[in-house]
C-alpha cells in the first residue's frame, strides 16, 4: 500500500474484524451502516438490468459476506464450445444482512439456493434467492428473504452456464494445429486480475482468499488439470469422465485455474519430493526437456533461498496456444504462451533460452511472492511482480551463471527509466479501481522499476539481511495478504533481531567494512527511505560538483523532454525529494564509498585526491548522475587513457547517463558521442553493445524522417568504426552468451546497412536453406538475420510465410513473423496484418507485436499507424480495453512519431477515443514521448549532423 493518503481506496477504518477460530483477518470497509444507507436512500444506488434498485453502489465488494470455501463443478463441451456448472460457497456472514454481493460477468446464472447450517444438518432443501445484475460493475446481488445472521455460516449453491470466452480472458478456448492438419480445441482459464468472475460468480477480490475444491467432466480423448494433484477420476455414463482434485489451499480467486486438453507431458522430481512436470501439444513434446530442466533446478533454489517449501506435491506447468501474456502463475498449474516454456534447440537461440529461464524463475518466484503473500489490492501489485522480476537475477544467477543475466537485468533498469522519466509515469502504488485501470497496473513501473527498487535496497541493507528480511515477510504473513508497509517492517525487524539496534534503525556488525559502518550508523530507517520511493513517481537525478576533494551534491527530479530552461521545468520539480543510497568510488582506490543524500544538498569530504570521482557504483542504485565541471571530461579522458580503470558496469551507466542527460538537455549531444569514440578498445560486450544502441537509435530515427545526409554519413560512420569487430564476427553458434549475442546484434545490424559481405553471406544460407526445402539447420544466431535478408526478394518473402504456417517452433515463427515484416513492399505488410487480423495462420496473440515489428519498418510505419485509426473498433473486440495487447499496439505504433504534425494527428485520435468514453494512461504517455522525439530532433540534429562530419 503506497499512495499518499496511506490507506486503500475505500476507506477501512469503521471497524476491524479477526476471527481466531478460522483463522480469518479483514478489514471492515463496509458494515451494517451501509444496509442503512441502502434502506434510506435508495435514489444512491444503480438500477439492476431488471429495473430494480441494486443494493449496492461501489465498485469494491462489501466485506459483511465473506467465502470460506468454493465446491466448483464445471463441464466445458469442446465441440459446442461452451460449459455448464455448479458451485456451493461457504460464507461466513460477519455483519446482519439481507443480500450476498458477488463478482460474475457474462454469466447466465440459472439457478440459485441458500442454506444454513442447520439445514445442512438435517438435509433441508434450500431456498431459492433471486439474483439482480449490474454489469457496469460486473456484480449480482443475491437477495435475502431474511436477514443472515452475523457470525454463522450459510452455503450457496448457484448453477450457470456460458460459451467459452472467444478472447484470452477467463474460461476459454485455444486451438492448434497438428502435424497432419488437423485443429483441435482446448479450454484454458486465465483469471488475473479480473477474470474469475467471467468463469465462475465469485468474491473475485484478492483479499478474499478461500479454499477450492474442483471437479471437471471431461471426454475421455481429453485430461483435465488444475491446481492441486487428481484424487480420483470417476467414470459416467456416455463414456465421459469426471476428474476431482484435492482441495486447494487457502488462495486468491485469480490463481484458480484448470485445463481441459490433450497435451502430453514430461515430468521429474524435484529434491523436496514435488512432481513437476512440462505439458504442451503432442507434436512439440520435445520442446519440454529444457523446461523441466529449468523448473527442477529453480524450484531446489527457491525452497532453499526462502526456507520454505513449496506447499503442494506437483507443479505443472503448460504451454498454452493461445495467450495474451507472456505467462501466469496459478498455484500449482502455471500457464505458459508457447514462447516462454519451450525451447528447440535447432530455432531456438542464447537469447531465447535466456527467456525461457527467466519467465519460469518469475513465474515460480510467484509461488511464493503473490500466491503464499498476496498483496491486499491490485494499487499495490508491484508487491508481487517487482518481487518476482528481482528473483530472476538472483535465481537464475545462481542457477544457471553462463547465462550472464547480471547485465540484462541492469539493461532492463535502465529501459524503465526512460518510461519513469516522463511525467506521465506513476507512484508504485497507484489509484486503481476499474477493471482497465488494473490491467493498466501490470505495466513497466510495477515490474521493472519495482525489481530495480529492491535491488537498490539490497545493497543497501547487504544480502545477508535483505534476504533474512523478505524470509520474515513470507512466513509471517503465509496465506495472508500484505501491504508495501509490512514489508518494510519485516525488513526493519530483521534488522532489529539480527543486530544491535533500536527504533527499527540498522546498525552494522563488527564483520562490516569501515566505510559501511559510518555508513549504516546514520541511522536510516528502512519504511522511511522506501517511503520516497514508493509513494512519488520519477527517478531523482544527482547532481555532482567537485572543487579539490569537497563533493557538492544536489538532487532534483530528472525529467526526459524538459529543459531546465523550460517554464514548466521548476513546478514539475516541486515537493520531489528522495532519501538516495548512493555510492561512488575515485581513481585512488577501489574501495565504494557510501552516503544517504536525504537533503536537496550536501557536501562530502573525499579523502584524498583523485583525478575522477565515479557515482552510482556497478548501477545498483536507482538514479541517473550528472557530472557538472570538469567532471564530465575527467570520466572521458580516463576511458581513452585506459577504459579498465572503471569497472564494466561503470562503463555502461556512463554512457546510458550521457544520453539520458542529453534528452534532459543537461548534457550536449557531441559531449555524449565523444564518450563513445573509446569503444573501439572496449573489453565488455555489454558495454560495447550499450555504446552501439544509442548510434543505432539514432540512426533509425533520421531514417525515418528521412534526413538522407544525415542517415547515410551515420552508415558509414557506423561500419567504418565497427568494421573491425563485424569481420571478425563468424556464421555459427560459438563462445560465451555474450559472444553470441554480439554477433546476433552486429552482424542484424550490418545487414540492415546493406554491408555487402554480410548480404552475400546472408543471401547464400537462406539461398541454401531453401534448396534443403527448409531442413537445413541454420545456426539460430544469425538465424533472423538470415530470414530478414531472404524476405527482401518477392519468392523469398512467400516461402518464408509458407514455412511460418509448417514451422513447430514459436521461437522460429517469430524470427519469420519478424523478417516478414521488414519487406519493403506495403502490400505485403498489409498482407501480414490482415492474417494477424484473421487470427488463423498468424494467431491474434501476435497481432500486437507484428503492428508493432511493421510500424518500426520506415516502409510500414504509417501504415500500421491508419491501421490502427480505422479499425480501433475492431481491435476492441479482440483485446480488453487497458490491456497489455491494446497498450502494446498504441505505443508501438506512435511512440516513434517525431513531428509536430504527427503529435497533432495522434492527439485528435485519442481525443475521439476519449469521447467515446475509452481514456488510458497510454495515450498521455505516448504524447508526452512525441513531444519529447520532437523536441530531441530539434536540439540536436545539427549537432549531430556537424558531429559525423568531423568524425568521417
Amino acid at each position: 500500500m503506497a499512495n499518499s493518503r496511506r490507506k486503500l481506496i475505500f476507506n477501512i477504518s469503521i471497524g476491524f474484524y479477526c476471527s481466531a477460530v478460522i483463522q480469518i483477518c479483514i478489514c471492515s470497509q463496509f458494515t451494517s451502516s451501509s444496509i442503512d444507507q441502502f434502506n434510506k436512500d435508495r435514489g444512491a444506488f444503480p438500477v439492476a438490468i431488471n429495473g430494480e434498485i441494486f443494493p449496492w453502489h461501489e465498485l469494491r465488494l462489501p466485506t459483511m459476506v465473506i467465502p470460506l470455501h468454493y465446491d466448483l463443478f464445471v463441464h466445458p463441451n469442446l465441440t459446442s464450445l461452451d460449459f455448464v456448472a455448479s458451485e456451493k460457497i461457504e460464507v461466513l456472514v460477519r455483519d446482519a444482512t439481507q443480500f450476498i454481493i458477488l463478482h460474475s460477468k457474462d454469466l447466465e446464472i440459472m439457478n440459485v439456493t441458500l442454506q444454513s447450517e442447520e439445514d445442512l444438518r438435517y438435509r433441508r432443501p434450500g431456498r431459492k434467492l433471486t439474483v439482480l445484475s449490474y454489469p457496469a460493475h460486473e456484480q449480482i446481488a443475491l437477495l435475502i428473504p431474511e436477514k443472515l445472521m452475523a457470525d454463522l455460516r450459510y452455503s450457496v449453491t448457484i448453477d450457470f452456464q456460458a460459451k467459452l470466452a472467444d478472447g484470452f480472458e477467463g474460461f476459454y478456448k485455444s486451438t492448434y494445429r497438428t502435424l497432419g492438419g488437423e485443429t483441435r480445441t482446448i479450454a484454458v482459464t486465465d483469471f488475473e486480475p479480473t477474470q474469475a468472475r467471467m468463469a465462475f460468480p465469485c468474491f473475485d477480490e484478492p483479499l478474499f482468499k478461500a479454499n477450492f475444491s474442483i471437479k471437471i467432466r471431461r471426454e475421455s480423448r481429453h485430461i483435465a488439470l488444475s491446481n492441486m494433484p487428481k484424487v480420483k477420476t470417476i467414470e459416467l455414463e456416455g463414456g465421459l469422465l469426471e476428474d476431482h482434485f484435492e482441495t486447494t489451499v487457502k488462495m486468491s480467486t485469480y490463481l484458480v485455474a484448470y485445463i481441459v486438453c490433450d497435451f502430453n507431458s514430461v515430468s521429474g522430481t524435484a529434491s523436496s519430493g514435488v512432481k513437476v512436470s512440462i505439458h504442451a501439444a503432442p507434436d512439440k513434446w520435445s520442446q519440454t526437456h529444457y523446461a523441466l530442466e529449468a523448473s527442477l533446478k529453480l524450484l531446489d533454489f527457491y525452497e532453499n533461498y526462502f526456507d520454505i517449501h513449496y506447499p503442494l506435491a506437483k507443479l505443472d506447468l503448460v504451454a498454452i496456444p493461445d495467450f495474451e501474456s507472456g505467462a501466469m502463475e496459478n498455484w500449482g498449474l502455471v500457464t505458459y504462451r508457447e514462447t516462454s516454456l519451450l525451447f528447440d534447440p535447432k530455432t531456438s537461440s542464447t537469447s531465447d533460452k535466456l527467456w525461457v529461464t527467466r519467465v519460469i524463475a518469475h513465474e515460480l518466484a510467484h509461488q511464493w511472492f503473490g500466491n503464499l503473500v498476496t498483496m491486499e489490492w491490485w494499487n499495490d501489485i508491484w508487491l508481487n511482480e517487482g518481487f518476482a522480476t528481482y528473483m530472476e537475477l538472483i535465481s537464475v544467477n545462481v542457477t544457471y551463471p553462463e547465462l550472464q543475466f547480471d547485465d540484462d537485468f541492469l539493461d532492463m533498469c535502465f529501459e524503465v527509466i526512460k518510461r519513469d522519466s516522463l511525467n506521465s509515469s506513476h507512484p508504485f502504488s497507484n489509484q486503481a479501481e476499474t477493471s482497465t485501470h488494473i490491467k493498466e497496473m501490470f505495466d513497466a513501473v510495477s515490474y521493472k522499476k519495482g525489481a530495480c527498487i529492491l535491488n537498490m535496497l539490497k545493497d543497501f541493507l547487504s544480502e545477508e539481511k535483505f534476504k533474512k528480511g523478505i524470509i520474515r515477510y513470507l512466513k509471517k504473513f503465509s496465506y495472508r495478504n500484505a501491504k508495501n508497509d509490512d514489508l518494510w517492517s519485516s525488513l526493519s525487524d530483521d534488522c532489529l533481531e539480527s543486530d544491535s539496534t533500536s527504533g527499527g534503525f540498522c546498525y552494522s556488525d563488527s564483520k562490516t567494512a569501515s566505510n559501511t559502518l559510518t555508513f549504516l550508523r546514520e541511522n536510516v530507517e528502512v519504511k522511511q527511505m522506501m517511503a520516497t520511493w514508493t509513494l512519488q513517481k520519477g527517478i531523482p537525478l544527482v547532481v555532482v560538483n567537485r572543487e579539490g576533494r569537497s563533493l557538492r551534491l544536489q538532487q532534483e527530479r530528472f525529467l526526459n523532454g524538459v529543459f531546465k530552461e523550460d517554464p514548466e521545468w521548476g513546478a514539475l520539480q516541486e515537493r520531489y525529494l528522495w532519501h538516495i543510497p548512493v555510492t561512488y568510488s575515485t581513481s585512488s582506490s577501489n574501495a565504494i564509498h557510501r552516503h544517504i543524500l536525504k537533503s536537496k544538498t550536501d557536501t562530502l569530504d573525499l579523502p584524498e585526491k583523485t583525478s575522477w570521482v565515479k557515482f552510482n557504483v556497478d548501477s545498483n542504485g536507482y538514479y541517473i548522475v550528472h557530472y557538472e565541471g570538469r567532471g564530465w571530461d575527467q570520466l572521458i579522458t580516463q576511458l581513452n587513457q585506459n577504459h579498465t580503470f572503471l569497472r564494466p558496469k561503470d562503463r555502461i551507466s556512463l554512457i546510458h547517463d550521457a544520453f539520458q542527460l542529453v534528452s534532459a538537455g543537461r548534457l550536449t549531444l557531441d559531449k555524449a558521442l565523444d564518450l563513445t569514440r573509446y569503444l573501439q578498445h572496449e573489453t565488455s560486450i555489454p558495454a560495447l553493445l550499450k555504446g552501439l544502441e544509442y548510434l543505432e537509435l539514432f540512426y533509425h530515427i533520421t531514417e525515418r524522417r528521412n534526413v538522407s545526409d544525415v542517415t547515410e554519413n551515420l552508415k558509414h560512420y557506423l561500419l567504418q568504426y565497427f568494421k573491425p569487430v563485424i569481420d571478425m564476427q563468424s556464421w555459427c553458434d560459438e563462445g560465451s552468451v555474450w559472444d553470441r549475442r554480439l554477433r546476433s546484434a552486429l552482424l542484424k545490424l550490418a545487414c540492415y546497412l546493406n554491408h555487402a559481405p554480410c548480404i552475400q553471406k546472408a543471401t547464400e544460407l537462406f539461398s541454401q536453406w531453401m534448396e534443403s526445402s527448409g531442413k537445413l539447420n541454420i545456426p539460430t544466431d544469425v538465424l533472423k538475420i538470415v530470414y530478414s535478408v531472404g524476405a527482401q526478394t518477392t519468392a523469398g518473402w512467400n516461402y518464408l510465410l509458407e514455412q511460418y504456417e509448417l514451422s513447430l517452433s514459436g521461437a522460429e515463427k517469430n524470427k519469420i513473423l519478424y523478417a516478414l515484416s521488414t519487406s519493403k513492399h506495403q502490400e505485403k505488410l498489409m498482407k501480414l496484418i490482415e492474417l494477424g487480423m484473421e487470427g488463423k495462420v498468424i494467431k491474434t496473440q501476435d497481432l500486437a507485436p507484428l503492428l508493432h515489428a511493421i510500424a518500426r519498418n520506415p516502409k510500414g510505419q504509417q501504415l500500421a499507424w491508419n491501421f490502427v485509426k480505422e479499425n480501433w473498433i475492431h481491435l476492441l473486440k479482440k483485446f480488453e480495453l487497458g490491456s497489455f495487447p491494446i497498450r502494446m499496439i498504441i505505443s508501438g505504433t506512435t511512440s516513434h512519431f517525431s513531428s509536430k504534425d504527427e503529435l497533432q494527428e495522434v492527439k485528435l485520435f485519442f481525443e475521439s477515443l476519449k469521447a467515446q468514453g475509452s481514456h488510458l494512461e497510454i495515450f498521455q504517455i505516448v504524447l508526452e514521448t512525441i513531444s519529447k522525439n520532437i523536441k530531441w530532433l530539434e536540439k540536436n540534429l545539427p549537432i549531430l549532423r556537424n558531429w559525423l562530419l568531423i568524425s568521417i
